[in-house]
C-alpha cells in the first residue's frame, strides 16, 4: 500500500512519480472503512485567522498586506507557499519568505484559535461516522504542531490519526502521508475516501488511490473541483454521511 518511495535533497519522503491517477473504485467504497480529511477549508474554516496572522507579519516587514478574500488562493501548500505568494514580485526570495514566515509562525501561534470555527454540521458528521466504525484522519499542509493542536480543540477525541506537514514527509499532493495514516488504522485506500476542498487535494486522493469528495463550502469552490476531476462534489456536510452511511 505503501508505495514506492525515495528521498528528495532535503531528505524528505516522497513516493515515486505518478503519471495519472490510481486505479480506484468508480462508486464511493461502502461500506466505507475510513475517511481522510483536509483540515482548513474542509473541517474548519480559518481564513480569517491565516490571513489576520500573515497581513501582520507582512506589516511587520514593511510589505502591504491583503484583503481576507484574496487568502483564498494563497493557502493550501504549505506555509513556505502562503508567504511566497502573499509577498510583493520581486521580494519572494528565500531570506525574505524566511523572514516573513517566522514573524507568521510567531503571529500565528498566538491567534489561529480567535475566529477559527467548524463548518456547519461537521462535527455531528464526524461523531455519525464514528458511530458507524469508521476511522477518521487528517492530512494536512498546515505545519504538523498546528494541525495537531486546532484538530483536537475544535474536534476534540475524533481522529485516530492526525498529521500536519512534517519535516521528512512531502507535503501534499504528494500521497505519502495518507498511506501512513492509512497504514496506523489498517485500512486499505479501496475502502477508504478522501475528503477535501481543492485541487491539491484531489491530487493527494487521486495519487493515492481514494475516492474524492469535493467540499463546495471551502476555499477554493466549484470550478476547481470540477477541473481537478473530484469523483463528487458536496454542499453540506450532510451529504457526505448521506453518501457514505
Amino acid at each position: 500500500m505503501t508505495g514506492r518511495r525515495s528521498q528528495n535533497r532535503k531528505g524528505e519522503i516522497k513516493t515515486a512519480a505518478f503519471s495519472g491517477p490510481a486505479e480506484r473504485l468508480g462508486e464511493s467504497p461502502v461500506p466505507c472503512r475510513a475517511a481522510v480529511f483536509d483540515l482548513d477549508g474542509t473541517l474548519a474554516d480559518t481564513l480569517e485567522d491565516l490571513a489576520r496572522s500573515c497581513n501582520q507579519a507582512l506589516a511587520s516587514a514593511g510589505f502591504p498586506v491583503h484583503p481576507v478574500e484574496s487568502y483564498r488562493r494563497f493557502v493550501g501548500d504549505g506555509v513556505y507557499k502562503l508567504v511566497e505568494r502573499a509577498l510583493p514580485s520581486g521580494h519572494r526570495g528565500a531570506e525574505e519568505c524566511e523572514a516573513v514566515k517566522a514573524a507568521f509562525d510567531r503571529y500565528y501561534a498566538e491567534g489561529y484559535l480567535t475566529s477559527s470555527r467548524p463548518y456547519p454540521g461537521i462535527p455531528s458528521l464526524l461523531d455519525a461516522l464514528a458511530e458507524a466504525g469508521v476511522r477518521l484522519c487528517v492530512v494536512s499542509n498546515k505545519p504538523h504542531p498546528f494541525a495537531v493542536r486546532m484538530a483536537e480543540a475544535l474536534f476534540p477525541g475524533r481522529f485516530s490519526v492526525v498529521f500536519g506537514n512534517r519535516p521528512g514527509v512531502a507535503k501534499k499532493p504528494d500521497p505519502a502521508a495518507v498511506w501512513e495514516a492509512l497504514e496506523r488504522v489498517n485500512v486499505l485506500p479501496e475502502q477508504a475516501v478522501y475528503i477535501g476542498d481543492s485541487d491539491v487535494d484531489v491530487l493527494t486522493g487521486h495519487r493515492a488511490g481514494l475516492w474524492v469528495i469535493g467540499c463546495l463550502w471551502g476555499f477554493r469552490g466549484e470550478e476547481e473541483l470540477r477541473a481537478a476531476g473530484a469523483d463528487k462534489l458536496v454542499q453540506s456536510a450532510d451529504e457526505i454521511r448521506r453518501l457514505l452511511l
